[in-house]
């Protein structure tokens, strides 16, 4: 299983930007994975924000990122997504996605996300 991470960049608060983690290995409409993103900041734990189910489709949000923040996938083109509006400061980190089925993870590669004035 390989994740490839991008879509991270700088974004003034309040803007959006969209991460992309395309997945080769395994795909999104295979059962038993819970597929999201992870991200830590500068100091900070790492802390789980989103992910979704690729069984129903379920998805899980931490309430630091709720209502601003959508996860979802592509399955055509074997991708998922997060959708990240109205950032704020406080959402400044590195960002990686990953992908875990059972007591298996992997791990997309870091994508810095900064959000500045």
């Amino acid at each position: 299983v390989q994740l490839q991470a991008s879509g991270g960049g700088l974004v003034q608060p309040g803007g959006s930007l969209r991460l992309s983690c395309s997945a080769a290995g395994f795909t999104l409409d295979e059962d038993d994975y819970s597929i999201g993103w992870f991200r830590q900041a500068p100091g900070g734990e790492r802390e789980g924000i989103s992910c979704i189910s690729t069984k129903d489709a379920s998805t899980y949000y931490s309430d630091s990122v709720k209502g601003r923040f959508t996860i979802s996938r592509d399955i055509a083109k074997n991708t998922f997504y997060l959708q990240m509006n109205n950032l704020k400061p406080e959402d400044t980190a590195v960002y990686r996605c990953n992908a875990q089925r059972g007591h298996l993870y992997y791990w997309g590669q870091e994508t810095q996300v900064t959000v500045s004035s």
